[in-house]
């Protein structure tokens, strides 16, 4: 199929609208699917591509239910970064879910430089017990045990700050390599 404007395959069933099959049987990645922004030179902060999965609400309006993006963040030949992000709806806005930024992880909320991974609970206005389960590492059947490791040099610090949204570290645990203590 060679097009040079914009397509539509249109489906009046269930079945698979577009189907990509790869018959080669080495190693390599197949079948690929290549979105490529051929715009020239690129700049930061263009989306170079983006997938909507959309869907009518019940006034029959079309609506991106949810969107993924690849984003350029530095388009510096050599350095180049991207970073990508993940969007539905929610109470008829779109919200950002995911956010994919180089070493950098922000699930409900943009990661701030700082951070590794930024983990934001959604507001579901209900009371929320001193038992929540925002972040639960579990055992698996195996018996083997189940941790979380705080790994820095061997003159540095390991530590877990208490705070708000006003004062992040309120109270802290925390181990100082260097004197042995916590």
């Amino acid at each position: 199929i060679l097009s040079t404007g914009a397509s539509t395959i249109t489906t009046a069933d269930n079945t698979d609208t577009l189907s990509l099959i790869s018959t080669d049987t080495d190693s390599v990645i197949g079948p690929n699917l290549n979105l490529y922004r051929n715009a020239g030179n690129g700049a930061d902060a263009d989306v170079i591509a983006s997938i909507a999965f959309a869907g009518n609400d019940d006034a029959g309006n079309a609506t991106d239910y949810f969107r993924i993006f690849a984003q350029i963040e530095d388009a510096s030949n050599g350095t180049e970064d991207v970073y990508v992000y993940f969007r539905s709806v929610l109470a008829g806005a779109e919200v950002q879910r995911i956010n994919l930024d180089n070493n950098r992880v922000g699930i409900g909320t943009t990661p701030d430089l700082g951070d590794g991974l930024h983990i934001r609970k959604a507001d579901s206005g209900a009371s929320v017990s001193a038992d929540a389960d925002d972040l639960v590492i579990e055992e698996g059947t195996s018996g083997q045990g189940a941790g979380m490791t705080i790994l820095n040099a061997t003159n540095g610090f390991g530590f877990i700050n208490f705070g708000d949204s006003g004062d992040n570290d309120i109270g802290k645990i925390s181990y100082d390599h260097s004197n042995n203590a916590m």
